[in-house]
């Protein structure tokens, strides 16, 4: 038999160099150090000590792309623009501008007086005296982030926004009787009501009108949301009853579905105030001294300066602003 081959012999592995000590760099005056939330989950991942990272963001502040810089990885946030930059062609070509589309056809021939409807005569005729009153407008902005969490939760139960928000004005609104009574007819005293009830206007092909919620302090939110079902089912159908938009003390207009920031309301005969309730968007703000993006809400109050003064309605919207920003006990 053939004699055993000698193994060979197996070199010893040369002795790995011991990385360097990483070096701290020069950071913000008061040596704290100032990251992301992803920058620091990030550094993390990464094993990357965020004391040897200069920082490239505001106020020295360390962005995910310098933690990928040390790192020598490549960057994740530089790739998003490219990518942008590249797909933005194509949506400009799937969807024409708005400024190439055609005018809107005319719904009469032109110089032909079109009758206003009977609910637009309506409107009109009731709104006229309201510019005779005195009016204060103050606007206050307001943090939607536990509201719209709460919205999630209650929407699969049938209620909507409108009902949330309804069900907060009242709640706020019992607070501060004054904001929901109204003159007498000559002005000279004022009437108390003893239930909030909200009308909310509502807009047609046919014109405006404001179904009203009654006793929205005290009915809860989801018997809020089965009525303003009704109620809006009933003025886009067979139409609502007298009863339906008669007895509001005070009134609530939202155009925020539509994109619209801010608005002035115009206030309605016979009642104290009106809320104009504008769009929520994220914004950029201060957050315990750092950099944030909360979901923001600007409201403008309409009120009646006969009888609710300007601090007055000032201290119903800080009111408002404290259920909203804390909205758990809506739901009961």
């Amino acid at each position: 038999p053939p004699a055993p081959v000698a193994a060979a012999p197996v070199a010893a592995p040369a002795p790995v160099a011991a990385a360097p000590a990483a070096a701290v760099v020069a950071g913000r005056a008061d040596g704290r150090i100032v990251a992301t939330p992803y920058a620091k989950k990030l550094a993390k991942k990464l094993r990357v000590d965020l004391a040897t990272v200069a920082g490239s963001g505001l106020g020295g502040r360390i962005t995910a792309g310098d933690v990928e810089a040390k790192a020598g990885v490549p960057s994740s946030t530089a790739a998003a623009p490219v990518a942008a930059a590249v797909a933005a062609p194509a949506a400009v070509a799937a969807a024409p501008s708005l400024a190439a589309a055609a005018p809107a056809p005319l719904p009469a021939v032109a110089g032909t007086a079109v009758p206003l409807s009977g609910m637009q005569k309506a409107v009109g005729k009731n709104m006229l005296p309201s510019l005779a009153v005195p009016v204060s407008r103050i606007a206050m902005s307001m943090c939607t982030d536990e509201l719209d969490a709460l919205y999630k939760k209650v929407k699969p139960k049938g209620v909507t926004m409108t009902a949330l928000l309804a069900k907060a004005a009242g709640v706020a609104l019992s607070q501060h009787p004054i904001m929901f009574a109204s003159l007498t007819p000559t002005a000279d005293a004022v009437v108390y009501n003893d239930k909030v009830n909200i009308a909310i206007a509502v807009a047609l092909e046919s014109g405006l009108i404001t179904p009203v919620l009654k006793d929205t302090a005290g009915t809860d939110v989801y018997e809020i949301g089965r009525v303003w079902r009704d109620l809006v089912k009933k003025a886009r159908g067979p139409g609502l009853a007298p009863g339906d938009y008669a007895g509001g003390n005070f009134t609530i207009s939202n155009l925020g579905m539509f994109g619209v920031d801010v608005f002035d309301a115009i206030l309605p005969p016979g009642q104290g105030a009106i809320l104009a309730v504008g769009a929520s968007k994220p914004t950029v703000v201060p957050v315990n001294g750092m950099i944030g993006v909360k979901t923001i809400m600007t409201v403008n109050l309409t009120a009646d300066h006969r009888h609710i003064n300007g601090d007055v309605a000032a201290e119903f919207l800080k009111t408002f602003k404290a259920v909203i920003e804390d909205p758990k006990d809506l739901v009961f």
